[in-house]
């Protein structure tokens, strides 16, 4: 992976490019194809996985359960846990809208 500036990483045109490209998309199905264009299974899998627990960290299911319905790594478990505590608050955003369609209609 490469080492990224943080002060200019929230600038990079090619991240704004991207970002640009996936809001672009309509369907399920067009991001899906985006998505097996641009990642490989591995990388596809991970995030599919780390947003599988983010449901249930937000329902304070306990890290071992969770591994146990989901076959998620612990470190997984936590890394996401992590950034719903201190990220960027994208997961939020996500479950948030997903949970209730109603309250992004102005977006």
């Amino acid at each position: 992976m490469k080492r990224r500036d943080p002060a200019t990483e929230a600038t990079d045109p090619a991240l704004d490019a991207l970002i640009r490209a996936f809001l672009s998309l309509r369907s399920p199905g067009e991001l899906r194809s985006f998505l097996e264009d641009l990642c490989t299974p591995s990388e596809i899998e991970a995030m599919a996985d780390r947003w599988r627990v983010v449901p249930l960290l937000t329902a304070d299911v306990p890290y071992r359960e969770i591994h146990d319905r989901t076959g998620v790594s612990v470190t997984t478990i936590g890394r996401v846990a992590r950034c719903l505590d201190l990220g960027s608050g994208g997961y939020r955003i996500a479950i948030d809208r997903l949970e209730h369609p109603a309250n992004d209609a102005s977006h």
